[in-house]
């Protein structure tokens, strides 16, 4: 068959829709820019929304949260249940600031009850954008599709150098020993280059993520305790009042 011989297809094509959706997706953003912007420097953590309480990552990602929470930081959940929960806890087992960006799903997903303050997002690349966008630092913990496609989502942007060079650690070395092995595999078949292999950690030690976040976020980006902000009253802004 050569090329005269194709009937190419045609698509359903609505100029209407599209501008919504553009307009649309503009005020989500706006909203979403308006509700965190006082949320200050965040460790954003990934994770399954399916572990329970009495789950061994439960516990490890509660723990972990609470100690990246003590240097400083705002944890930034997907802020549903499972992990989600577990770091949201850990920063207020410490008193440290939780925040979530909930997403809007045919079966609600609620906000879980250790968030100070959330927003509902109903575009999951909007959702990233803002765990992304206030974060110095990314952490992976065991999860499913949404955690992956989230951890990529942070690594390709740091590789590409659209965002900075921020740590990101992934806890859970026997639950990940398949990914890993497979970055491997694109290192070994030049897919990758290869020191993309070295743009994140894997580790099962608390204290070794929090020196990296000490060196490659709060050092390296000269991270200072902050002053109290004012907000702009007559843009109707509210300041974090933890």
């Amino acid at each position: 068959m050569n090329q005269s011989e194709i009937v190419f297809l045609a698509g359903p094509q609505s100029r209407w829709k599209d501008f919504k959706f553009t307009v649309q997706t503009l005020f989500e953003l706006i909203r979403g820019f308006r509700a965190l912007h006082f949320i200050g420097p965040c460790i954003t953590i990934f994770g399954s929304a399916r572990f329970k309480e009495d789950h061994p990552y439960y516990d490890l990602t509660r723990k972990a949260s609470a100690a990246f929470a003590k240097l400083g930081f705002t944890i930034l959940t997907g802020g549903g249940p499972g992990l989600m929960e577990a770091a949201n806890r850990g920063a207020r087992d410490v008193k440290g600031r939780s925040v979530g960006c909930n997403i809007v799903l045919p079966v609600e997903q609620k906000p879980n009850q250790y968030l100070d303050k959330w927003i509902y997002i109903k575009h999951f690349f909007i959702r990233k954008i803002l765990l992304v966008k206030y974060s110095f630092a990314f952490v992976v913990m065991p999860g499913g599709y949404g955690t992956l496609d989230e951890y990529f989502e942070a690594l390709t942007l740091i590789q590409t150098h659209k965002i900075s060079n921020f740590p990101i650690i992934i806890f859970g070395k026997e639950y990940h020993k398949a990914l890993v092995g497979h970055i491997e595999e694109m290192k070994k078949n030049g897919t990758i280059a290869p020191n993309d292999a070295h743009l994140f950690l894997v580790t099962d030690s608390i204290d070794e993520a929090v020196d990296l976040i000490i060196n490659k976020s709060v050092k390296q980006f000269n991270l200072k305790p902050e002053n109290r902000i004012r907000p702009f009253r007559w843009l109707l802004e509210e300041v974090w009042e933890k």
